[in-house]
């Protein structure tokens, strides 16, 4: 079972990772957060969750202990597969997700590619009072009252956020925003929005 894997970055192609470790290259999946952080000929560190089907074994890699951890728990939720798991990661981080189960925030879940309002709602539950970070001292932060309605942030808006977050400045993140939904369109999910946008940056 392979929990780590340190090595060279080769290429990335839509969502695998080629990383050579010691003269093997290792196929890895990962979601557009950690692709966005990774570059060609640079060494990187992926922890591992391995599935084994009938088909093979895959290898899907996070960037930190509490990605992989956050993977685990999705993959216990039922009806979430390693194809939906990523793509909550590709929206919320482990800390987000865990303020969002708190405070029984489906809408924000329901933001990840391919995940329906029931799934959400499904997700929320499941994962209710499970731990979803290994970051000593985490808590969520959780009001005595009930949360107040956030307001509605458009996908261009949310897509903007995520790109600067990654270190692109705002103005080379609004432009390749614009972009990417008019080529995806008004109706584009937030995690195709993210990914066309980071290749059009050649990121």
């Amino acid at each position: 079972m392979i929990g780590r894997l340190r090595g060279i970055l080769l290429e990335i192609e839509d969502d695998e990772a080629l990383v050579e470790v010691r003269g093997v290259g290792y196929i890895v999946k990962c979601g557009v957060r950690s692709l966005a952080n990774m570059a060609n000929g640079a060494e990187v560190i992926l922890h591992i969750e391995s599935q084994t089907r009938e088909d093979g074994t895959r290898l899907y890699g996070f960037l930190s202990k509490d990605e992989r951890k956050t993977f685990q728990q999705l993959l216990g939720v039922q009806g979430v597969g390693p194809k939906a798991a990523l793509s909550v990661l590709d929206v919320l981080t482990p800390q987000d997700l865990a303020q969002a189960v708190a405070t029984e925030d489906k809408s924000r879940v329901g933001k990840a590619n391919g995940v329906g309002p029931k799934l959400a709602q499904r997700i929320v539950i499941e994962l209710k009072g499970k731990s979803l970070s290994v970051t000593e001292g985490f808590v969520p932060v959780i009001g005595h009252s009930a949360p107040a309605a956030a307001a509605p942030v458009s996908v261009n808006g949310e897509s903007v956020a995520a790109l600067m977050g990654l270190g692109i400045s705002e103005a080379q993140s609004r432009q390749a925003v614009e972009a990417a939904v008019r080529e995806l369109g008004p109706e584009a999910e937030l995690a195709a929005v993210i990914r066309a946008s980071l290749k059009a940056i050649g990121r």
